[in-house]
């Protein structure tokens, strides 16, 4: 997991793909962290994305760099505890103009069921799950 989450940080930004109704919606996301042994991404609960999820917790997220791409697919779990989103939230500072640990917009999901492939072309996949 440590190994998906570095690599995540050093693409600073990946896109994450969700369900809406029939239609794939995907967006860029930049908050990736582990908290209590689980990987974590952060939103709010006013943007369509938490809709979503909500809705169909299947995601993936796939970013690129230096010729190598991950793609993670899983469960997105929301945790609604203080203590993970201040985590995150203490882990992106920039994020506090926006999110409050105590609000009730700021949201961290966590992967469930997670499968994170890495692939180049030319090399051999490799695949961690978790």
């Amino acid at each position: 997991m440590q190994e998906v989450c570095d690599f995540i940080k050093e693409c600073g930004t990946y896109y994450l793909a969700t369900i809406d109704g029939d239609q794939a919606r995907v967006r860029p996301f930049g908050t990736i962290h582990i908290f209590d042994g689980k990987l974590y991404i952060q939103t709010g609960k006013v943007k369509p994305v938490y809709k979503q999820l909500i809705a169909n917790p299947k995601a993936e997220l796939c970013c690129f760099k230096d010729g190598t791409w991950l793609r993670l697919a899983g469960k997105l779990i929301p945790d609604e505890r203080v203590e993970a989103k201040k985590s995150m939230l203490d882990a992106y500072e920039s994020l506090r103009g926006m999110y409050d640990e105590n609000d009730d917009n700021c949201i961290v999901f966590y992967f469930e069921d997670a499968t994170a492939s890495f692939a180049s072309f030319g090399g051999e996949p490799k695949e961690i799950k978790f």
